[in-house]
């Protein structure tokens, strides 16, 4: 697409939403003229992060991609903390780590599947990611089947607990991954010739773009809650598939066109490196703010997100084990995506 286009459209979708913020007392309204606005700023926040990593490289474009890919799903959280709707986090936790788990991923593999009958990428880097699933599947799994039996002020310790080991595993993973064994993960696949922007004016872009994300999702969040009881859907099926896929969409951008060019091995680096993110760092941190903030917010989670959490993780892990993929396996990630939404739906 023409930048001029592009940043036109980009320009346009977010002064409707100020307009339907600042001017109306539609809540529906304000509601899908912000989620419009967060979706195509997620999408020049991608575009950013993709020319960042053309100067980055793979290992830590990917994690650039991934990270600024989920500053949209924790300022939404961040804003949802704020207001008290715990459930409504958790649920945008879950629906995070599986969205990107299955619908990106899965769409990702699917349509560069279409295009190459295989593609490979570092079977080492997906046997670690399986292991760091693992442990939040763990870490999430633990709280839940104790909260029975603990006080809710040792559940509250025990959440920050998890919490803060948690955050230090994912440190020591980046440290592992980028710094003491960045030669046995990273993968060799083709660069495009040249960045959209130079490596200051991507740097800028990439900031710009999180502060208007911050901006349009405190919007988003104050027509979460009229939106979803007028339509009779839950609060875990807003958070968990329309708040989640709503953030997601910077990674959408990204790892599709990344797998579309035969680079299948930054694609999973987005979209398997953004759940590990989400569960053992964003997840986590979210907890300590919910502290500073004077709302403590645990970390147990309901029957049917750990459930989804754990069926996601089960099948990426089978799919992704051997290093490499095409558009059946593709096809079965976005399946089950489709049967745990409409699982959700009806909860």
């Amino acid at each position: 697409m023409n930048l001029r286009l592009f940043f036109s459209l980009v320009g346009a979708s977010v002064l409707l939403a100020a307009f339907a913020h600042y001017f109306t007392d539609n809540e529906f309204f304000q509601f899908a003229t912000s989620a419009l606005a967060i979706i195509f700023l997620a999408a020049w926040l991608g575009k950013s992060t993709e020319s960042v990593a053309h100067y980055a490289g793979d290992r830590i474009g990917g994690f650039l991609n991934a990270t600024f890919g989920n500053a949209a799903e924790l300022i939404i959280a961040f804003f949802l903390v704020k207001e008290g709707l715990f459930d409504m986090v958790k649920a945008s936790i879950t629906g995070a780590i599986i969205g990107n788990m299955l619908l990106v991923l899965g769409l990702s593999v699917l349509l560069g599947g279409l295009k190459y009958k295989e593609q490979n990428f570092n079977s080492r880097l997906a046997g670690h990611n399986a292991s760091l699933m693992t442990l939040a599947i763990v870490a999430l799994f633990i709280p839940a089947v104790f909260m029975r039996e603990l006080a809710p002020v040792k559940i509250e310790t025990l959440s920050i607990v998890i919490a803060i080991l948690l955050i230090v595993a994912y440190i020591l993973w980046l440290i592992f991954s980028m710094i003491t064994h960045s030669d046995f993960l990273s993968d060799i696949e083709p660069h495009e010739s040249e960045a959209v922007w130079s490596k200051g004016v991507s740097i800028v872009m990439l900031a710009v773009s999180t502060v208007f994300v911050a901006v349009v999702s405190e919007w988003l969040v104050h027509g979460v809650q009229h939106v979803s009881h007028s339509l009779g859907w839950s609060e875990l099926f807003v958070g968990a598939f329309v708040i989640a896929i709503i953030g997601n969409a910077a990674e959408h951008s990204a790892a599709l066109l990344l797998a579309m060019k035969g680079r299948i091995g930054a694609a999973v680096e987005i979209a398997i490196g953004s759940s590990l993110q989400i569960a053992l760092f964003v997840a986590p941190t979210l907890v300590l703010v919910s502290l500073l903030l004077g709302n403590p917010m645990d970390i147990v989670f309901t029957p049917f997100e750990l459930a989804a959490i754990g069926v996601a993780t089960f099948i990426t892990i089978s799919i992704t084990k051997d290093g490499a993929t095409n558009w059946f396996e593709g096809v079965l990630l976005l399946t089950v995506y489709i049967i745990l939404g409409t699982a959700f739906f009806f909860a």
